[in-house]
């Protein structure tokens, strides 16, 4: 046999071993050889998977739409917020909206209605309540400097003006939650005529605390509705809150005991830092 037909027979039986669209699919599974069977490395011989004699190749039919992908699976689907987690997700809403009433419903549907609004002012005992002055001892500050009231004080005096059971707060929406905070619109009705309508918002770290940040979300619109109303409107007052910070409130150095940072904030004279923080005699 002469060098050019030898030759020319390689080329042949190399172009043979050229693998086909089943033999890359075979070996991109992994199936080509065995479980453990080790394959040399060689620069002359390839090693391709061979299909069974029984096995026919079908024809791709252009004709047909390709297969519609199955839909991924929402936050709403899931059963937990991770594997581990027995905590429903609640990110996307709570599914908590009111109630609605029929037409012909002789109940207010307070979702929608304005009954009684600005129809005529309180009695002069709820107005003298609501209208007092602020109790000083009852202002707490925050540590950037802002001063506010509690919400438990805020239900106390609208109990002392309206009486208890004389007021609530209907929701007028459902709760949205974002990914960092709950909000939901809340409508004050005293003595069965609506005040105010206020938003409320509260801030949650962990989908855990949403059910907390709820309720934090409610009082918050509380403070808010009674604005209106002429509570502690004091807090709202620029003077008031300068006058108060000199007199009542200081800003002192405070060390972060778990980190050793140093920092400042504010608290009332009366008051003392609470762990995990203690005040430092000396500045950063």
């Amino acid at each position: 046999m002469s060098k050019s037909e030898s030759d020319s027979k390689v080329a042949t039986a190399t172009e043979d071993d050229e693998p086909d669209d089943w033999d890359k699919r075979i070996f991109s599974t992994g199936c080509a050889v065995g479980e453990f069977q080790e394959i040399p490395f060689s620069t002359t011989h390839r090693y391709a998977a061979t299909p069974a004699p029984s096995y026919q190749r079908k024809s791709v039919d252009t004709g047909k739409p390709p297969p519609t992908p199955s839909p991924s699976r929402t936050p709403a689907d899931t059963d937990s917020i991770d594997g581990q987690s027995p905590i429903k997700d609640m990110t996307s809403g709570l599914a908590d909206e009111p109630l609605i009433l029929d037409e012909g419903s002789r109940q207010v549907d307070w979702t929608r209605s304005f009954y009684g609004l600005s129809a005529e002012p309180f009695s002069k005992e709820a107005t003298d309540i609501l209208l007092s002055p602020i109790v000083p001892d009852d202002v707490e500050v925050k540590p950037d400097g802002i001063i506010y009231l509690p919400e438990i004080k805020y239900r106390r005096i609208l109990n002392r003006a309206f009486g208890p059971g004389g007021w609530g707060l209907a929701p007028r929406g459902e709760t949205i939650v974002t990914g960092k905070s709950v909000t939901r619109e809340y409508a004050l009705i005293a003595h069965s005529r609506l005040v105010s309508i206020a938003r409320g918002e509260q801030d949650y770290f962990s989908p855990e605390g949403i059910p907390t940040a709820t309720e934090g979300c409610k009082s918050n619109a509380l403070m808010r509705c009674c604005k209106d109303l002429g509570v502690a409107s004091e807090l709202w007052d620029p003077r008031f809150i300068r006058r108060f910070m000199k007199e009542r409130a200081k800003q002192i150095w405070v060390e972060h005991l778990p980190s050793k940072k140093k920092k400042q904030i504010w608290l009332r004279k009366d008051d003392e830092p609470k762990y995990p923080y203690k005040e430092s005699k000396f500045g950063a």
